[in-house]
């Protein structure tokens, strides 16, 4: 699949990255992991470091799927809104779903500072902001819900919006203690943990063909090297659908923009992470080297030369947008791209066991959370294969009679 194109930012941050074999024998396991990138890496990190002997494979290189067009917003609260999910699941799903999600921040924060490489991992925090005076109504219900269950939120009006941002808004939801990162650095030091706790990592590892046996996978390479494992894990991102297609999953198109560096942002306070309630959304945030990323402009297209057709026109409407919020700030393009985004219709993410897959799990961190929905859903699947059970299991499992999926 042709995941992304343009010109990337996040592959020039680092410096000699870590480069791994093509796998060239046949080789056993506990754990196969089908994707080097995000998801596929949290799940090694933890299965590594409880003794598990792992291997993960990626056709191609470490980090130069989805990853490398990652923008990084790390936030508990997405694009389905917490009132938006207790009518699909009843509340108590909806809120034990974000909790999930606020504890996978806090996870991601403990590694990063356990990892070879810093993955410039920051907290920040969020202004949600009202695209319109009709959606006001919506963050108030929002904030009372989110308050209800214990989030740590304000509601900003439009007068303490002026006085904090160069720009005017109706009202506001202000998040406390998300995050940004760097995820590339995050998925190489994922990595290199995991070579360092005995794990084996295979780039240029295309699997071609599999056979299930009672107790084990056959997984097989374009090479023809075997691979037999206990179980899988299959985190190929949005290609996913090479190995199962998902009913629920969604495929779409969406659109970046970095910024040369910009000498004075003192106009933007604290550098918050910024999105707003209007679908599809533009967000941003700031990068350690004083860049602004700017993006969404989601389409509704799954095919890579509709999407690239519409690259420059979207680098040109995500800056206007930029500047329509913080007009003294000179943003100037380095970099952009377009890249497929996947989502869920139901908006949560999916973990997928099927019969005609046994001792495999299919991780769809779809969603606008991606690194934190991956946090969670690798928690799950590694309990379930170091304990036999996870607590959290039914609220992602495609089949889960409690969310009536």
């Amino acid at each position: 699949m042709d995941l992304q194109s343009g010109k990337l930012y996040w592959p020039t941050t680092v410096v000699n990255p870590p480069s791994y074999p093509k796998l060239e024998e046949d080789i056993a396991c506990d754990v196969l992991i089908i994707g080097a990138g995000s998801s596929g890496a949290q799940c090694a990190s933890i299965l590594s470091e409880q003794g598990m002997s792992v291997v993960v494979v990626d056709k191609r290189k470490a980090g130069e799927g989805s990853t490398s067009t990652n923008t990084a917003l790390i936030q508990y609260a997405g694009e389905k809104s917490f009132v938006s999910l207790s009518h699909s699941f009843g509340e108590e799903v909806a809120a034990r779903h974000l909790k999930l999600c606020e504890q996978s921040i806090n996870d991601i924060e403990r590694v990063s500072l356990q990892l070879p490489i810093d993955p410039d991992f920051i907290r920040r925090d969020s202004l949600y902001y009202a695209s319109c005076k009709e959606d006001v109504s919506a963050l108030t219900e929002e904030h009372v819900l989110l308050q209800k269950h214990g989030f740590k939120v304000d509601l900003l009006d439009a007068q303490r919006i002026s006085g904090l941002y160069p720009f005017q808004k109706e009202a506001a939801l202000y998040y406390y203690d998300d995050a940004e990162m760097n995820p590339l650095k995050f998925v190489y030091g994922l990595l290199e943990k995991v070579k360092s706790q005995g794990g084996k990592i295979y780039e240029d590892t295309e699997i071609t063909g599999r056979r299930f046996e009672q107790e084990y996978a056959l997984f097989y390479t374009k090479e023809h090297r075997e691979i037999r494992a206990r179980h899988v894990i299959i985190a190929a991102g949005y290609e996913d659908s090479d190995f199962k297609t998902e009913k629920n999953a969604t495929l779409a198109s969406s659109y970046a923009v970095i910024t040369k560096p910009v000498a004075d942002l003192s106009s933007w306070p604290k550098r918050t992470l910024i999105w707003e309630t209007a679908r599809p959304y533009v967000y941003m945030r700031t990068t350690p080297d004083d860049r602004v990323i700017i993006g969404g402009m989601d389409k509704e297209t799954s095919f890579a030369a509709t999407r690239d057709s519409k690259i420059p026109a979207s680098r040109d409407k995500l800056l206007e947008a930029f500047k329509t919020l913080f007009p003294d700030i000179p943003a100037q393009p380095e970099y952009y791209f377009g890249a497929f985004y996947g989502g869920t219709h139901d908006g949560l993410p999916v973990i997928g066991q099927y019969e005609s897959y046994p001792h495999c799990y299919i991780l769809m961190a779809y969603g606008d959370n991606g690194t934190v929905y991956n946090g969670v859903l690798a928690k799950v699947v590694s309990d379930m294969i170091l304990n036999g059970s996870s607590p959290d299991l039914d609220l992602y499992l495609q089949s889960s009679p409690l969310v009536h999926r």
